[in-house]
């Protein structure tokens, strides 16, 4: 009797973790697509009218969820993270980009997920660190500085995930505004020089991976050079 409402407890439990999971990837998505244009984020909007905001981010403090799930997992950490950096410009808000708050990246944190972490932590312990050949994390996490790939007007859902990553992935790679070619020369963000062994595992390198999503295939004799980032704020004009 006891193991039967044992089971019953923990299949309640399950059940309800699995509809707040749901409800806050809808609720996300709400958020993303009425305060998100074109790649760029309306702070001054949320700043006046926070309380969407908070009260995902009070949602996410609760909810846990498994690397055994992996797209619920993953879409949960990417979409939180674009979030709180969210929340972090708005808290500092009027300011000119991420880095004029001091410990933005590595030294603050944040309650979520039932972890005490900042959000180095969630880009390179929880997602880079328990998938290190997943490389496309890198075009969906968002760190508000135009250098970044834009962030999009949806929520990353579980059924979704992959097209999602492929797509930003595809997206960015084929901007030319984010890969410059000249003929041979090839200009790309310090994103490829900072997480270089991300993109050249397996024996490839840089033309190698870019290639792999490249609707015009560059020359195997392109020369790669990095151009200095761009820090200023992703904020809707």
């Amino acid at each position: 009797m006891k193991k039967a409402i044992t089971l019953i407890f923990l299949t309640s439990l399950v059940f309800v973790q699995a509809q707040n999971t749901q409800e806050y990837f809808l609720k996300a998505d709400r958020f993303f697509k009425a305060n998100v244009t074109n790649g760029r984020v309306a702070y001054t909007d949320i700043k006046a009218d926070p309380a969407p905001l908070h009260e995902l981010l009070k949602k996410a403090k609760d909810i846990t969820v498994s690397t055994s799930d992996e797209n619920t997992y993953q879409a949960f950490w990417i979409n939180t993270y674009n979030l709180l950096v969210i929340n972090g410009i708005v808290n500092n808000y009027p300011l000119k980009s991420p880095l004029d708050v001091a410990g933005f990246f590595d030294k603050k944190k944040h309650e979520v997920g039932g972890e005490n972490i900042t959000l180095n932590d969630i880009e390179n312990k929880l997602l880079r660190g328990n998938f290190p050949s997943e490389s496309r994390f890198h075009f969906v996490l968002v760190c508000a500085g135009l250098g970044c790939p834009p962030i999009i007007a949806s929520a990353y859902k579980p059924n979704t995930l992959d097209a999602q990553l492929q797509q930003q992935t595809v997206k960015a790679i084929n901007n030319p505004n984010f890969i410059k070619v000249n003929k041979n020369k090839v200009k790309v963000s310090q994103i490829f020089e900072w997480y270089k062994g991300d993109f050249t595992q397996n024996g490839k390198n840089l033309v190698d991976y870019l290639n792999i999503y490249k609707k015009e295939k560059l020359s195997e004799k392109s020369k790669v050079s990095y151009y200095p980032y761009d820090w200023t704020l992703n904020e809707v004009k």
